[in-house]
């Protein structure tokens, strides 16, 4: 069975709760509809907070995730029927901290996973970094990670999410600076070294540079970065390409997950005061991947937790 998904990527300005709803229902009435769509980084929480101290930010938007926030895009997921990425928001966890979390809602009105950033844009932004990678599985089509703007700077994070099964990475961003120039190969290189898919989001000017982009699994983009203006860019991420890469490699000579051979050794990793273990060095295979995949896999199941070690 194809595992084709129609991807919605929202490149816009930042909006009011309300905005965003009516603005939503607007783009899944017309040729943009889409089963996954996706949002800026903090769409949500950054309208009008120029004005604002840093203080009045976090207490204009913090909420918990099941907060009224949270219920409202719950609903409006179940009532169009679609998977939505709001991009992120602003979370108040019970212990009080702050963290900049994407959320993930399903056709269902479930919300089906969240992901607090790990790399936080410092000294910049104030917020309390995650200390978990997060994938989720979108039951028909594939595996999908998250990660969250400065993250895409440091591949250990696509890198893991790959390891954990991710076939897709959702990258959602808000760079209004020229460093987007830079955050454009790196999401590419993001999906070239891990023969995955890529999806990046950014805002729209004024809130931001744009430049929101879907790369494949040998790093050709199916939607070019865009310019700064508004755009839904619709494009379609068939996840059987990345067994595809894996299998015949990338470009037809490049292999990087199937390196190791039986009897190597492990390789220290004294950045980390870890190694790489070439028995577990495969990333976990999906249960919608094709059964081919998963017959290639070391056991069919490689878990997150047999990849690295400590000494």
């Amino acid at each position: 069975m194809s595992r084709h998904l129609r991807v919605a990527l929202v490149q816009t300005s930042a909006e009011s709760l309300e905005d965003f709803a009516d603005g939503l229902r607007r783009r899944m009435k017309s040729p943009n509809a889409a089963q996954l769509v996706v949002y800026p980084e903090l769409h949500l929480c950054s309208l009008g907070v120029e004005e604002m101290s840093e203080q009045e930010a976090v207490d204009r938007h913090a909420e918990p995730l099941d907060g009224p926030r949270g219920r409202k895009l719950a609903a409006l997921a179940r009532e169009l029927g679609i998977w939505l990425v709001p991009g992120t928001v602003l979370e108040r966890a019970e212990d009080g901290s702050v963290h900049n979390t994407a959320v993930v809602y399903n056709p269902k009105g479930e919300r089906a996973a969240h992901y607090r950033k790990i790399f936080t844009w410092r000294p910049y932004e104030p917020f309390c970094p995650g200390r978990e990678f997060v994938v989720f599985d979108m039951p028909g089509h594939g595996r999908v990670g998250l990660s969250i703007c400065y993250d895409s700077w440091y591949p250990e994070v696509t890198r893991h999410l790959a390891w954990m099964g991710a076939e897709l990475v959702i990258n959602l961003v808000q760079t209004p600076t020229t460093g987007r120039i830079q955050e454009i190969p790196l999401n590419q290189a993001n999906a070239i070294v891990n023969q995955i898919w890529v999806a990046s989001v950014n805002g729209a000017s004024p809130t931001a540079h744009g430049g929101s982009l879907l790369v494949d699994p040998e790093g050709h983009f199916q939607i070019p970065a865009a310019g700064m203006e508004d755009a839904t860019l619709v494009g379609i991420v068939d996840f059987d390409r990345v067994a595809a890469a894996r299998t015949y490699g990338t470009s037809g000579d490049s292999w990087p997950w199937e390196h190791f051979q039986e009897g190597d050794s492990r390789l220290a990793l004294p950045l980390y005061n870890g190694y790489i273990d070439p028995a577990a060095w495969r990333p976990a295979v999906p249960p919608q991947a094709p059964a081919a995949q998963r017959a290639a896999s070391l056991d069919g199941s490689v878990t997150p937790e047999g990849g690295a070690g400590h000494e």
